[in-house]
């Protein structure tokens, strides 16, 4: 145990001198693999770890989904998004911020990524909300809470790391992030809804279109509800694994954007080469932590983590909530992905042994990851927008997002309370 927890000092204060994650965890976790095995062992560990995480099917699903994204990005549906949700609500107070709050919510099913999310919506609907008078507050806030919603609403890539890594049905956790990612489309309007309705000032109403105007709105948006559609209904009803529905869906975002006219010979290899460094770059990470996490098992971190739970005499809804602070506390300081993979290996094994459900509990712990990207002092999403919205100070976008983070606390007290919403659709699956 004392090695583990040298190791763990050993990478923390590599990770805050600047070393890059996946080179902190696989140098931490191939040394400390070798003082317990030696270190001809511990070679052959990283060579077998590295050929079985790169040649892995499940794990093909990343670069696909990631081009999905960059190819709808392209053909400028997150535009037709916003429009469109603009069109149905923007006339109401706080309408703006809810119609971004929708737009993060449909672009997130196909980008399945927070700060694309993040990033892409900020540069759209930040210069909408402003020209009519919104708050910096509120429209900034609406933006990262927002954005929060690509790592839950399927694809997520946050998913595939953690199913992945805990061999997890990655297919039941996209099903998964269905009902509890709308809820929170719900909970962030309301949130806007309460903060109008004590400030109407924060966020005044916009001007009404006719039924003509909004219907030309939506229908414009039809492509991209029916993409959505045609890859989380092929795994829902069993046609496409998740792997084989990245690719139908990579197929299908590129055949949009040739039909649009939105992509050319450069552009398309532009989106390969970016799509190519995001998968090199979440691999490598992979790997690293992969090497890191057979450390930890050989040096009985989580046997001993499971032995020290079971004598203290908690009951298992006391050790999810001790769990979770840890997740909070853990997210002021970390990013969602080095959180995941820093921790899974250790408290995994406790969740089986306490009988969570480990699909509930991917869910669980993306909710508790999405609301750290909005969290000081490190909310990813926020540094995002700050980048973006240069002349907000930073201590608005945190005043901004409070009452979103509210809304996700309620959200994961009913997750918690209630498992059905998490696991009624995947139980459902074929």
């Amino acid at each position: 145990m004392s090695a583990a927890l040298t190791g763990f000092f050993v990478l923390f204060g590599s990770l805050f001198t600047g070393v890059p994650l996946a080179f902190a965890l696989g140098l931490v976790g191939y040394f400390g693999f070798a003082a317990f095995i030696g270190f001809n062992p511990a070679g052959a560990m990283i060579a077998q770890t590295t050929w079985d995480t790169l040649t892995s099917y499940s794990l093909s699903v990343l670069p696909l989904f990631l081009l999905m994204g960059n190819l709808v990005n392209r053909a400028g549906m997150s535009r037709e998004l916003y429009d469109a949700s603009n069109a149905m609500v923007g006339h109401r107070r706080g309408g703006l911020g809810m119609a971004t709050i929708l737009a993060c919510g449909g672009f997130s099913a196909v980008c399945g990524s927070s700060l694309a999310t993040a990033a892409t919506m900020s540069s759209i609907a930040l210069p909408s909300m402003r020209r009519f008078g919104y708050s910096d507050a509120l429209s900034t806030g609406s933006v990262a809470a927002g954005g929060t919603l690509g790592i839950l609403i399927p694809p997520s890539v946050i998913m595939v790391v953690y199913g992945s890594m805990t061999e997890t049905s990655i297919g039941k956790l996209f099903i998964a992030g269905l009902i509890p990612g709308l809820l929170g489309v719900l909970l962030y309007s309301g949130a806007i809804a309460v903060v109008t309705a004590i400030n109407p000032k924060a966020g005044p109403a916009g001007p009404r279109l006719d039924w003509k105007n909004r219907w030309i709105a939506v229908r414009k948006v039809w492509t991209t509800l029916a993409l959505f559609s045609l890859v989380i209904g092929g795994i829902y009803l069993g046609v496409f694994t998740p792997t084989e529905a990245a690719g139908v869906g990579a197929a299908g975002a590129f055949i949009l954007a040739v039909a649009r006219g939105t992509l050319n010979v450069q552009s398309f290899l532009e989106i390969l080469m970016s799509t190519a460094r995001m998968t090199a770059t979440l691999m490598s990470v992979l790997v690293g932590a992969l090497i890191f996490s057979n450390f930890i098992n050989v040096a009985g971190v989580p046997l001993a983590f499971v032995d020290m739970v079971q004598s203290s005499g908690l009951s298992s809804f006391s050790v999810l909530l001790v769990l979770i602070m840890f997740y909070l506390l853990l997210g002021c300081v970390f990013d969602s992905l080095a959180m995941i993979l820093l921790t899974i290996p250790v408290f995994f094994p406790l969740v089986m042994q306490l009988g969570f459900d480990p699909v509930w509990f991917g869910v669980v712990i993306v909710v508790v990851v999405e609301i750290s990207l909005i969290t000081p002092p490190i909310g990813m999403n926020i540094f995002i927008i700050k980048s973006i919205a240069k002349d907000i100070p930073i201590t608005t976008i945190y005043k901004g997002v409070i009452p979103f983070v509210i809304a996700d606390f309620i959200r994961l007290a009913l997750i918690i309370l209630l498992p059905a919403i998490v696991l009624f659709l995947p139980n459902k699956m074929m």
